[in-house]
């Protein structure tokens, strides 16, 4: 063999090499479960809040709160934490964290729902908190976890539960992915607040902001990785394609100093739909601030949409 075949041989090899390390070292970076240092300290939905200490005395208050288990169609516990509302108005909310957030740092969510006098659960996705996984699916394999969700959820309660789905951050993607599902007409509307677009778009992003590095081709590899090790490639994960599919009412909502998830994406998430549709720009407010900026406003945003849409079809 001659010696440029061999060089040429090494060089592929080396490179096939290089690119399977770097590809694993990405998905250990941001797929698998872990402290995360590119987190700010104070990220609602993934940070645990303390501006609102009677929120939070309520929400982890042992006697106004339930937990409730499923196990995924994969085989792993789920835990999520169930505060019933102070009278039964046959209305439950879903509560969707953040990134390697987890159900204990939603209570002020779980709080400004409960006033409005809905049942609220707040489950821990895979792979964070109390629920069972070792890594991190940004929205993709939970919407089949919500669709169980629900399920439970009309078992506990009866068929003349309405449900809403709302989420922040992760949790706003993880509830566009579930609206492309065939859902039970139970799901009357659902929220998202500053949802990313797809997984693809918002790890681009990230490894631009955070190292100057083009997504082609380790996004290409860490997808190709973490479908060898979690199951799905990260071109599955897709709120867009999962909302042209949607027919639920939707507001959307998102700060337009968003720079984590980039305020550019509200415009993609909120054309993909055809469904009744209300947006929200919060002026100022940097990721999953919005609430933070104005929580009177906020509750007053949501009450009035939740009053215009959640329904049951008669």
């Amino acid at each position: 063999m001659k010696l440029r075949w061999k060089i040429a041989i090494l060089v592929g090899v080396l490179l096939i090499v290089g690119l399977g390390y770097a590809g694993n070292f990405f998905y250990n970076y941001a797929v698998v479960p872990s402290e995360k240092d590119f987190l700010k300290g104070d990220t609602s939905g993934t940070d645990k809040s303390n501006a609102n200490p009677e929120a939070e005395e309520w929400f982890t208050a042992p006697e106004n709160r339930q937990m409730w288990q499923l196990e995924s169609s994969d085989g792993l516990m789920l835990s999520g934490i169930y505060l019933p509302a102070q009278k039964s108005q046959h209305k439950t909310v879903i509560v969707a964290h953040g990134y390697m957030g987890n159900a204990e740092t939603m209570g002020v969510y779980a709080k400004m729902f409960h006033d409005l006098g809905y049942n609220v659960l707040v489950p821990d996705a895979r792979g964070h908190g109390e629920s069972q996984g070792d890594y991190i699916g940004f929205g993709w394999p939970e919407r089949k976890d919500y669709v169980q969700w629900i399920d439970q959820i009309l078992k506990e309660s009866g068929k003349e539960e309405s449900i809403v789905l709302y989420g922040v951050s992760m949790g706003a993607a993880t509830v566009m992915m579930t609206s492309g599902e065939k859902l039970p007409a139970n799901v009357t509307a659902i929220i998202e607040d500053c949802g990313y677009a797809s997984v693809n778009e918002e790890l681009s992003y990230q490894l631009d902001q955070l190292f100057g590095l083009p997504a082609f081709p380790l996004i290409n590899v860490t997808s190709l990785v973490t479908k060898l090790r979690a199951g799905y490639f990260f071109g599955e994960a897709d709120a867009v394609k999962q909302l042209h599919k949607n027919t639920r009412p939707m507001l959307f909502i998102h700060g337009d100093s968003d720079t984590f998830v980039p305020y550019s994406m509200l415009a993609e998430v909120y054309a993909a739909t055809d469904a009744p549709k209300e947006k929200w720009v919060v002026k100022g407010a940097e990721h999953a601030q919005s609430y933070t900026k104005d929580p009177k406003r906020y509750q007053e945003k949501i009450a009035a949409f939740l009053e215009k849409y959640d329904h049951l079809p008669e």
